[in-house]
């Protein structure tokens, strides 16, 4: 049973997040400009209207990359919204890799700058909102001048600016987003109920518990801290989250730990679908961008497609373990994977028994000295599905 449903059952008031985000006014369509010289291989360039800011006095722009595909009078497809990661802006490619399997893209930069396509050449622009990523320098600011405030704020405007296009379908709509992307996403989801699902790559919440940024928060003090944490961590939002979310990541990822993306996972009030590789590299690029669970995903719930994967792990036996599972195209194999090492979680060693999966079932045995486990099954076109992972 979910925690709020728990609670509700108990007779208990579940209270949401308090939103610093004006909703209403972000789920309007903004005014736009659009850049002809900036489009890149038939993606199309655009400026945004974004939130105001005090730094420059004025209200921002904010730039994006965009393309729908070409289709019949009177039909519409499914849009996806694409959130860059730290170092990154609206990427052509992301767009691109969208368009080509038939879904309109947007990529938006979150951090005042002009793309330049690529991965690289990014230059703030005069109009610009405050700079990325994390904004802890900015924590002494008004809210509204903070880079997450201006950054959640730019995805839900591009999220608005997209669904009004022609030939997009508005209630067919997803979201993803890379490393802080990620975290963006996991608040998004909280705060836009207008998604239909979610996929926060490598990203979570929980960051001042465990994360790469705990020398940080240790230099804000912590009253400050306290304030980052309640107002701009993920964990304030992931629990208003109701559309299914499928977090992809790998298991020594050096800025989000397992225990941290655990934690996270279990709070939304949708269903959650878990992909975790053994040591994934963390990127954008085809690291993070081209995970084939992260397509399926939408072609599942924007496009009818199959239904993805459901593990769940059965109850501990000794060192007997096991995982079911429902939905998903049938298992050709299957693996548990264990670290016997404790510490820091991007350190440990893990390592692989293959498994069979059977009807619905999958078993094996934990070596001796197991700390932490789960399963991973992989059906006949290479799609990864997860389980939890149990410390022992």
């Amino acid at each position: 049973m979910k925690l709020s449903a728990f609670l509700c059952w108990l007779g208990l008031a579940v209270v949401a997040a308090a939103s610093p985000w004006p909703v209403d006014e972000l789920k309007k369509v903004p005014l736009s400009q659009e850049l002809p010289d900036k489009a890149v291989d038939g993606v199309k360039a655009v400026f945004i209207d974004g939130p105001g800011y005090s730094e420059p006095g004025k209200p921002t722009r904010f730039f994006a990359y965009y393309g729908i595909p070409e289709v019949a009078a009177g039909e519409k497809v499914p849009a996806m919204v694409l959130v860059h990661g730290g170092g990154g802006s609206a990427f052509t490619s992301w767009v691109k890799l969208w368009v080509d399997r038939g879904y309109a893209a947007i990529s938006m930069d979150t951090c005042g700058s002009v793309s330049g396509g690529g991965y690289r050449n990014h230059p703030r622009h005069p109009l610009g909102g405050p700079p990325g990523w994390g904004g802890f320098d900015q924590i002494g600011q008004p809210l509204e001048d903070q880079w997450t405030y201006h950054a959640v704020s730019d995805v839900m405007l591009a999220h608005s600016w997209i669904r009004a296009q022609d030939g997009v379908d508005a209630e067919k709509t997803g979201i993803t987003g890379i490393s802080w992307g990620g975290y963006l996403t996991c608040i998004t989801a909280g705060v836009d109920d207008r998604f239909k699902f979610a996929v926060p790559v490598y990203g979570c919440g929980f960051l001042t518990d465990n994360s790469a940024w705990l020398d940080a928060f240790g230099r804000m003090g912590p009253e400050n801290k306290e304030k980052w944490r309640a107002n701009w961590d993920p964990s304030i939002y992931l629990p208003q989250a109701k559309m299914p979310m499928l977090w992809v990541t790998g298991t020594n990822d050096f800025a989000f730990p397992m225990d941290s993306l655990q934690r996270s996972y279990q709070q939304p009030q949708g269903d959650r679908f878990l992909a975790i590789r053994p040591r994934m590299p963390h990127g954008h690029g085809a690291a993070g961008e081209a995970p084939a669970e992260i397509h399926a995903m939408a072609d599942a719930v924007l496009k009818g497609g199959p239904a993805m994967a459901r593990v769940a792990l059965g109850k501990r036996d000794g060192r007997k373990v096991s995982a079911t599972w429902t939905g998903g195209g049938k298992m050709v194999s299957a693996a548990l994977n264990y670290t016997t090492d404790e510490g820091q979680w991007q350190k440990r060693v893990w390592k692989e028994i293959p498994a069979t999966p059977g009807d619905g079932r999958v078993e094996a045995e934990l070596p001796e000295d197991t700390k932490v486990y789960y399963f991973n099954l992989q059906d006949g076109t290479g799609l990864v599905a997860s389980s939890e992972h149990e410390t022992l």
